[in-house]
């Protein structure tokens, strides 16, 4: 179920409902639970490192910009009495590779709250709404091949391996420099 949320020029944007959680666009006052997974070494564990709150203010003040610009971005994962446990949602991709141009689905969930299907229950939203109401024909997805609960759930998606690259952000050199690509195409009768 999607409807609108939000004040000025929030109305534009959307809030999508599943059976147990709630996607909706990131505002200022979710800058402590973001920095609650942006600072944790487990969830960040397959990153560079885990981010400063400074880095991870800009990094939300990013994803608030995009959503504004483009009208969709990461949003906040919210359950009933648990506001912004994670991330989830669809970016443009703001680098470019052999896959670029491209709109990336993306996760964060709180240990807390991990291993529950939460990830997902939020991803089949996102990834709806992206083929629905955006229209996008393809939608992709990357990690490092080490992140075996993140690209399992790429493969759970229904998303297909299409080989690996070289992230354009990390020095060849660097642990987490080479990555797997994952791609969905919009299904057929999608607009």
């Amino acid at each position: 179920m999607i409807t609108r949320a939000g004040q000025g020029w929030q109305t534009a944007l959307m809030e999508l409902h599943g059976p147990r959680l709630t996607l909706r666009p990131l505002r200022a006052d979710d800058a402590a639970s973001v920095f609650a997974m942006n600072g944790d070494p487990e969830v960040m564990a397959h990153f560079a490192a885990p981010m400063t709150r400074d880095e991870s203010d800009a990094w939300l003040a990013r994803l608030m910009a995009h959503q504004v610009a483009h009208g969709f971005s990461f949003c906040a994962v919210d359950l009933p009495g648990a506001a912004c446990m994670g991330v989830v949602g669809l970016l443009h991709i703001p680098w470019q590779a052999r896959f670029t141009p491209a709109v990336e689905i993306g996760w964060r969930i709180h240990p807390s709250q991990q291993g529950q299907g939460y990830a997902r229950e939020a991803a089949e939203l996102a990834l709806a709404y992206g083929f629905g109401a955006l229209g996008l024909a393809e939608i992709v997805a990357f990690t490092v091949p080490g992140n075996r609960a993140s690209w399992r759930l790429m493969q759970r998606l229904g998303m297909r391996a299409d080989g690996e690259f070289g992230h354009p952000r990390l020095a060849p050199d660097h642990r987490l420099h080479r990555h797997v690509l994952y791609r969905l195409r919009a299904p057929s009768g999608a607009p």
